[in-house]
């Protein structure tokens, strides 16, 4: 786990960069304590998803856009399939849970941050959803967003650092990106049978995704080596993994981490305590996708823009590779 208070503080801090740079290249995932992001925070978050998806399925699909490719408002569960990877899961000596039906989950993007003026990508760059029963809706979503981005933002600075690159080596590409806060939703009441894959197995597109800790246990992560671990998230910390594009810029000295979320039997013990207490029975995620500007060239950077790597991750504008990812998980005509 690293701690951000001394990098936030201005004190030294090159070992923690080191750690996170080492934690990213060897696992893909890493778990951070940031002072400025409270478990009440999160606990609020929470609260807010589950009310939303406790609302009627009729009620939901009104926030439903899949004309913007689902990339602001609702997404309904049976929609999103986990692209395929045999050639991966093939070298896994233990391997995900066979799953060959959409997700039964919900998700709900909505923006943070600012946008740019104009763009070649204008479903990535849409107008927000705002659902009708819930005044306070932006003043939540972006409070629990802006926190969890600039977490992110001091994870890509001090990941630059330790890995001897100026510090704002990701950071400038990610001023005005795509960025997501992407909580999904699923009906553990309705899909509570152990062995229910919530989420295939797959990668997160984006740069960093970023988790609170959830209610409802059931995330799996495959790390660099292929060892699968269940993660289990301390309280008042976040989890972060590598996504597609941190893999690009890196040239694949950061890898695009592998997860999926399953219905065990503790997710099952989590459930029927809520349903006794009264409480939702939706587990809900608290999520942000950052992203690579969609009109920026993505390639791999410095000293990993290397022939092979080069090769291997060719220049491409990261809206074309967001379009291409979300036509590969049907949530792109």
């Amino acid at each position: 786990m690293v701690d951000f208070a001394d990098f936030l503080a201005g004190k030294p801090a090159d070992e923690a960069c080191k750690l996170v740079a080492k934690m990213f290249h060897d696992t893909g995932i890493l778990i951070v304590r940031d002072p400025r992001v409270s478990e009440s925070d999160n606990e609020d978050f929470l609260r807010l998803m589950e009310a939303y998806y406790d609302q009627p399925d009729e009620v939901k699909l009104k926030d439903v856009h899949p004309e913007l490719c689902y990339q602001v408002g609702a997404t309904p569960e049976g929609t999103e399939v986990a692209r395929a990877h045999p050639e991966v899961v093939q070298q896994l000596a233990e391997k995900p849970i066979a799953w060959d039906r959409p997700d039964p989950k919900w998700r709900f993007f909505w923006r943070i941050g600012p946008r740019p003026a104009q763009s070649k990508y204008p479903e990535l760059n849409a107008t927000q959803v705002m659902p009708a029963a819930f005044p306070q809706w932006e003043e939540s979503m972006n409070k629990w967003g802006s926190k969890m981005m600039a977490a992110v933002v001091t994870a890509c600075q001090m990941l630059a650092q330790g890995l001897e690159l100026p510090h704002d080596t990701f950071t400038s590409m990610m001023e005005n990106g795509p960025h997501l806060l992407a909580p999904t939703g699923s009906n553990i009441g309705k899909y509570h049978e152990v062995g229910t894959v919530l989420a295939n197995f797959h990668y997160d597109l984006s740069f960093i995704a970023c988790h609170g800790k959830a209610r409802y246990p059931g995330l799996f992560v495959w790390l660099r080596d292929g060892t699968k671990v269940q993660v289990r998230v301390p309280t008042g910390c976040l989890v972060m993994q590598a996504g597609k594009q941190a893999e690009w810029v890196t040239g694949g000295y950061v890898m695009a981490g592998f997860h999926e979320v399953v219905v065990t039997k503790d997710t099952v013990a989590a459930w029927e305590k809520a349903k006794a207490e009264g409480r939702s029975q939706w587990r809900a995620s608290s999520t942000l996708f950052s992203h690579i500007a969609s009109d920026k060239i993505m390639q791999p950077v410095a000293k990993f823009a290397t022939p092979e790597a080069l090769a291997k991750w060719p220049p491409i504008e990261a809206g074309a590779q967001v379009a291409e990812e979300l036509q590969q998980i049907n949530l792109k005509a």
